[in-house]
């Protein structure tokens, strides 16, 4: 019996432009570096790595990217606007694989009362911009926005005129979650069919429903073979198809989706979404299909029961298999030697230069001293911590605190800039609010706190305690700032300081150089 032959579908991530949307979830250049490395160790086919037009900001870290991936294919976000296509073209110029995303809206509703515009008009805009496009690069992706609730008709039109200006992709994004499977899929279906050999057919399926994964397997079966998703699900609104649940099901229901595979290495599921969880501060619910905490956890005695006579009784997917190790003690410790670090460094997925190595080891010996048992994650949290610093402007030297239950809390603070170091002291609501008081008044920033996490990175009570905060500095936009210390005041000053040092690395480049940019896929 002859064998079909087995189709890749092509996973197109985008964590740092969409999934960067989520309130809050705003990265500086070096934590989106380091995402990207690890999502091209991920195995993703196609790197979203922002939107360039959006920022200076945004456009120097696809520039970085692009240098810096190399076995993944960057792409940048544009609106059908010349200026968005050509920052988009020259932010990707020196990625090795490189393509530009352009889309426009293709529903009635957008047309009419978002665009202004009639749909010849729609169709000449398109057209325009994926010509553009193709003189930065020949790998052009077009969408049509809200395609979820535009007339099949009309993207049959523009997409034959975008294939004749040089799209190679047209995508189809559920912009607002609105369809239900049997819909996206007779779509998809549709518009495949009408394509085939043209160009590939994608889908972005945003989860307002809770269906966004649901539709996107369904699109595979009726002819998507590129499917658009972030790790975690992250997203605007209710967020995007969540990756790892879509390679997943592909991956374990191989008797539905035998002739399909993608390119993901699975074992780096679980490390991407730690990495993501631990720089935006957004973790996934707990009992979030394969990435959350109790995904492997079985509580019910008649669930234990079968799981010690065989696993299979309850579990269709091995821990191992995402890269989760469930007994992830590390035995290592103070008197570990630096060859032994970078050993098992090197098997959770990390790949340190000679100077990084060096500052994550001393911080490494300064936690053994402190720490009797050490766990990956407590690793993973801090090689991630010193990898995604921004530049120090500011760094914290000591902190010393004083509270009483009928007191004032107060606290001393010492901080370097350069060669100076400052000391100053002030008291607050709280121990928490004298810290933060204090740093505003060293620094010359004046910082209102917008959100604030603590979350013990590991277990047992000397566990590390990871501190998000939020953080808006002369009424801009909130930047995010993490600390990872044993002492929760100590990791909370840091947080905060480096909250402070990434909105001084992004000073002058949180405003939008064009207007209305946030209006995306």
């Amino acid at each position: 019996m002859r064998r079909n032959r087995m189709e890749t579908i092509k996973i197109f991530d985008t964590t740092l432009r969409d999934g960067e949307q989520s309130p809050g979830a705003s990265m500086n250049t070096e934590e989106k570096i380091q995402i990207a490395v690890q999502l091209e160790r991920l195995g993703v086919d196609i790197i979203e790595a922002g939107f360039a037009a959006a920022s200076p900001g945004d456009f120097d870290a696809i520039d970085k990217i692009s240098q810096k991936v190399t076995n993944s294919t960057v792409c940048s976000l544009a609106r059908a606007i010349d200026a968005d296509v050509k920052a988009a073209g020259e932010a990707i110029a020196k990625a090795k694989m490189k393509r530009i995303h352009t889309f426009i809206a293709t529903s009635s509703i957008h047309m009419e009362h978002k665009l202004k515009m009639k749909p010849d008009e729609v169709i000449k805009r398109a057209v325009r911009a994926v010509e553009y496009a193709r003189t930065f690069v020949d790998d052009v992706e077009f969408s049509c926005e809200d395609a979820g609730r535009s007339d099949i008709g009309f993207m049959k039109e523009i997409s034959d005129a975008v294939i004749e200006a040089g799209a190679t992709t047209i995508n189809l994004p559920d912009t607002v979650g609105f369809r239900l499977p049997f819909e996206i899929g007779a779509m998809v279906k549709e518009m495949s069919e009408y394509t085939k050999g043209r160009a590939i057919i994608s889908v972005h399926n945003h989860n307002d429903l809770g269906l966004g994964v649901a539709n996107s397997l369904e699109a595979v079966i009726n002819g998507a073979r590129q499917v658009e998703c972030t790790i975690n699900g992250l997203g605007e609104r209710a967020g995007n198809a969540a990756l790892e649940e879509i390679v997943m099901a592909l991956k374990t229901r191989s008797d539905v989706f035998a002739n399909y595979q993608t390119n993901i290495n699975t074992k780096e599921i679980y490390p991407s979404s730690r990495l993501i969880a631990n720089i935006t501060g957004i973790e996934p619910q707990p009992n979030k299909a394969i990435v959350g905490k109790n995904a492997f956890a079985h509580e019910s005695g008649i669930h234990q029961d079968g799981m010690l006579k065989n696993k299979e009784t309850y579990e269709i997917i091995r821990p191992e298999d995402i890269g989760l190790d469930m007994d992830d003690t590390l035995v290592l410790g103070k008197h570990s030697g630096r060859a032994a670090f970078k050993d098992k460094l090197a098997k959770l997925g990390f790949t340190l230069d000679d100077e990084a190595l060096n500052a994550s080891f001393e911080r490494f010996k300064i936690m053994a001293d402190k720490k009797k048992d050490i766990y990956d994650d407590d690793l993973r949290a801090l090689v991630t911590d010193e990898m995604t610093m921004a530049p120090k402007v500011f760094e914290l030297v000591s902190l010393q605190l004083m509270d009483c239950s009928n007191g004032v809390p107060s606290a001393a603070v010492s901080i370097r800039k350069g060669e100076a170091e400052i000391i100053d002291a002030g008291i607050g609501e709280g121990t928490i609010d004298a810290v933060f008081k204090t740093i505003d008044r060293i620094s010359g920033y004046e910082g209102q706190l917008m959100d604030y996490k603590v979350k013990s990175v590991s277990q047992g009570k000397d566990a590390l305690a990871n501190v998000t905060v939020k953080v808006s500095f002369n009424g801009e936009p909130a930047i995010i700032g993490h600390g990872l210390n044993i002492d929760t005041m100590l990791a909370s000053a840091r947080a905060y300081i480096g909250a402070l040092n990434s909105y001084l690395s992004m000073e002058g480049k949180l405003k939008s150089r064009y207007a209305d940019s946030s209006k995306t896929v």
